[in-house]
């Protein structure tokens, strides 16, 4: 296949993205595939400049948000028909996480292109990409998730519908950018203006104590539920993406009827959000039982310590297996849509 790679671009995880697609792009290229790249931020990556773009390791925190806003005035989202990489591709792999790249935004671009992309729709996206329309989609559906409020609140209205400590958290991001757990009053002010720095919209949520699970849902179907033990309090933008700051066991040593039931509302959860694809659904499971939805990632990480493909692995995927059906996956819906467009 001709595959194009599409990476970097301008949201606070632009850095994971370049990792992600490293790792994609080995895989891709060991399987037998034409892949070239392109950073949507700053045009295609000639094969001399892939080493030093695509090499730098992930750091302990995001890039500033004064370096993004630099980036923002690169390549503009809406020429990347005109790069004929993109336009002659097959297929094009979408290595991007949060931002335009998630949200919906290049989604709903690259459906004028006409080239069949990874991962879930335009509307899936950007239903996934806001929390409170998750939030509220899952209770809907029948997912339990964290009881939440949209700021603006105040330190009497949370303390008592929620208590301490409570999470507060950009309504549109990802890789616990933003993110403060607030364990006292004096902590949320702080806590609202740092996320209302990647955010207007703002979440207040239950603190859910208890086990971090995470289940990969590929083509429709659940793979191995894994856990996560961080090092730090949450599992934050360091632990995810440095070597060493999280044990991550897969399958997780969880008994068979709990495991069921997180690839069954991981799958639940993926459906309510109208996904395609592959996505990867987090959980918390109390000390009493209960399971409750973090979020569902419709672009996952794929770097080297990435969540999904593990739990691909424990379910007998390689990596490059996985890539290349996420690859497959897309030309068959891309192939549904022309025969529907053909039709109508």
């Amino acid at each position: 296949m001709r595959i194009t790679v599409l990476t970097g671009g301008t949201s606070s995880e632009r850095d994971v993205a370049l990792a992600s697609a490293a790792q994609v792009v080995a895989a891709l290229r060991s399987r037998g595939h034409e892949v070239s790249v392109v950073d949507t931020a700053r045009g295609f990556l000639q094969p001399t400049d892939e080493p030093a773009m695509l090499g730098a390791t992930v750091g302990a925190a995001p890039p500033s948000i004064e370096h993004l806003r630099a980036l923002e005035r690169g390549i503009l989202l809406s020429g990347l028909s005109g790069i004929p990489v993109v336009r002659d591709a097959e297929v094009l792999f979408l290595a991007l996480h949060g931002g335009p790249g998630e949200d919906g935004t290049i989604q709903t671009l690259l459906e004028m292109v006409g080239v069949p992309y990874t991962g879930s729709g335009r509307l899936g996206s950007a239903m996934a990409m806001d929390k409170d329309i998750s939030k509220r989609l899952f209770v809907e559906a029948g997912v339990p998730t964290a009881e939440w409020v949209m700021a603006p609140v105040d330190e009497a209205t949370v303390a008592e519908r929620f208590g301490w400590p409570l999470v507060v958290k950009p309504s549109k991001q990802g890789s616990t950018v933003g993110l403060s757990v607030v364990k006292a009053p004096a902590e949320l002010r702080p806590a609202l203006e740092l996320a209302r720095r990647y955010d207007d919209e703002v979440m207040v949520e239950r603190f859910i104590p208890g086990r971090e699970l995470t289940v990969g849902i590929l083509e429709g179907e659940a793979l191995a539920v894994g856990e996560i033990i961080p090092r730090h309090e949450i599992f934050d933008y360091e632990c995810k993406y440095t070597p060493g700051m999280s044990e991550e066991i897969f399958p997780a040593d969880l008994p068979a009827a709990v495991d069921r039931e997180v690839g069954r509302l991981g799958v639940l959860a993926h459906e309510a959000l109208k996904l395609g694809g592959y996505s990867r659904v987090d959980f918390r499971l109390t000390p009493e039982g209960d399971l409750f939805c973090l979020e569902v990632n419709t672009l996952p990480g794929m770097t080297a310590t990435s969540l999904l493909p593990q739990s691909a692995a424990a379910r007998g995927i390689p990596f490059p297996e996985l890539c290349e059906r996420i690859c497959r996956a897309a030309l068959g819906r891309g192939a549904g849509h022309r025969q529907e467009r053909r039709e109508s």
